[in-house]
């Protein structure tokens, strides 16, 4: 049977909604925060008590519901200067939340680095290549010497590409911005935003630490998932392009540095399922719901 929950989410986008929309039915409270005020009714309307949090300590507002807080979930960030709660923290995390059970941070299987195409799982050396990789290797470090002081458990939820409502290839290749790019080797797993909800409800649930990689069970060339989602929509695939050759942003260029398939047994072992196991039941649900 679980005990109640009183959730606080730092850093409520994409995945933290998700993760509010999965967890709101069972939360005695549920708080979420964001830069500024003009996203408040969508925190709302995911069951989310709204705060702003732009760096810095916690307002006063926050600070009183940080102190019933059993439930972290950190889903900001880190920037050129690092992760800001680790600052605004750093002097240990029981003073501010005296009541707290579990913290679930959210980082990326980038940290893995490049493994060729190889598999990696949560065992595998970390050995990031670009920046935004090495400092979240560096803030996962952080939170795991804070939560060990705090002798609180911390669950390290390693995502993938992400990708759910709004944001996919559907959308992409039907506003004509999708490219096939090729190059050669390249794979990359994806996960559902779905999932990320699912899977750190169960983590939070169960108040489980450790590192899970939180992604698909199908890595695959870019340039399918494009052609699948464009047959779905019953249109031509964009013309393929050489990597090699292609205008590409830096951190575009950046992701492809970067070719590995990322396993995900060790989530599943903990007992969580997964509503969407690869991109094609991914895209195929996202397509019966408009996308």
């Amino acid at each position: 049977m679980n005990m109640s929950m009183n959730v606080t989410i730092f850093g409520a986008g994409f995945s933290g909604l998700a993760i509010a929309r999965t967890l709101a039915p069972e939360c005695d409270h549920l708080a979420g925060t964001t830069r500024g005020p003009a996203r408040f009714a969508e925190l709302q309307a995911a069951g989310l008590s709204p705060f702003i949090y732009d760096g810095g300590q916690p307002s006063p507002d926050l600070a009183a519901t940080l102190a019933r807080t059993t439930h972290l979930v950190m889903s900001i960030s880190p920037d050129s200067g690092g992760d800001p709660l680790l600052d605004a923290f750093a002097g240990g995390l029981g003073d501010v939340m005296p009541a707290l059970e579990w913290i679930g941070y959210l980082s990326t299987v980038g940290v893995y680095g490049d493994h060729g195409g190889d598999w990696v799982d949560e065992e595998t050396p970390c050995r990031p290549v670009s920046r935004r990789s090495v400092a979240r290797l560096a803030a996962e470090q952080g939170w795991a010497e804070l939560a060990d002081r705090a002798g609180v458990p911390l669950a390290i939820i390693r995502l993938s590409g992400i990708y759910g409502p709004g944001r996919n290839a559907l959308r992409t290749v039907e506003q004509g911005k999708a490219r096939r790019l090729i190059k050669p080797g390249q794979v990359f797993n994806r996960i559902h935003v779905d999932d990320i909800g699912g899977a750190t409800a169960l983590l939070a649930r169960k108040r489980l630490g450790g590192i899970y990689n939180v992604t698909d069970d199908k890595p695959a060339p870019p340039q399918d998932v494009v052609e699948f989602a464009a047959g779905l929509l019953g249109v031509e695939p964009p013309p393929e392009s050489d990597f090699e050759t292609a205008d590409l942003s830096p951190m575009a260029r950046s992701f492809y540095g970067e070719n590995k398939r990322v396993a995900n047994e060790k989530i599943k072992a903990a007992g969580y399922t997964f509503l969407y196991p690869d991109y094609v039941l991914g895209l195929e649900g996202l397509m019966l719901n408009g996308f």
